[in-house]
């Protein structure tokens, strides 16, 4: 009993169960949203839920948006409007918003790495997530903007050009926002724009038709 300090083990046994029960539970949930980003059974267009497709991604990138020893956390700050069903290839859209939000967190760990700008100290890296209603055209809007360094005219007139890629060799294909701009335009028959400035960080903007009638109030 004295070699093995049972009396430490007795009072520690509970805490490891419990963080072993913790990570168990983390894991479950990673592989249920997995799935659900995924939803591989799914190629026809359906009703589905826009706001957990967001959760998904953000929940499959958690790992990315915590602190490191570049940067702080990055802030996830979420307006979510009262947004209907939306008919749509739910797998491909999810695709789109693991897309901008993988590229948003690039955006900021680069910010850090290599500062263009003298008031680091007072920076708090965050991503936006806006959702709603546009009223006129009945269509549904995603916003997700960072507020990192923004980008030049020049860059921003090709990002949705195939290949092209500011990233280092080996860290981007040039493709993501080349297939996010196929599935939102083409597939969807929906609109992908880029906001963006230098010093003023970057915001794309998704539209896409509801499909479904609804009540849902629009802001």
């Amino acid at each position: 009993m004295e070699t093995l300090d049972l009396e430490f083990l007795i009072e520690d046994l509970p805490k490891i169960l419990s963080s072993m029960k913790v990570g168990v539970d983390r894991i479950r949930h990673i592989v249920l949203s997995l799935c659900n980003f995924s939803r591989l059974n799914e190629a026809d267009m359906k009703p589905v839920d826009i706001h957990d497709g967001l959760e998904n991604a953000l929940l499959i990138l958690q790992h990315r948006l915590q602190a490191n020893e570049e940067r702080p956390a990055i802030q996830v700050i979420k307006e979510y409007g009262n947004l209907p069903l939306v008919r749509c290839y739910a797998a491909e859209l999810n695709q789109v918003f693991m897309n901008i939000l993988a590229n948003a967190i690039d955006t900021l760990d680069n910010f850090y790495v290599q500062p263009p700008f003298d008031n680091i100290p007072n920076h708090s890296p965050s991503i936006t997530i806006r959702t709603f209603i546009i009223a006129e055209n009945y269509r549904i809007a995603i916003e997700i903007g960072d507020n990192g360094t923004g980008m030049a005219p020049g860059v921003k007139e090709r990002i949705f050009e195939p290949f092209f890629t500011t990233k280092s060799i080996g860290n981007g294909t040039g493709l993501g926002l080349y297939v996010s701009y196929q599935i939102v335009v083409e597939k969807h028959g929906g609109m992908l724009n880029c906001l963006s400035a230098l010093g003023q960080g970057t915001k794309f903007c998704i539209e896409i038709p509801s499909g479904c009638n609804s009540n849902a109030k629009t802001i």
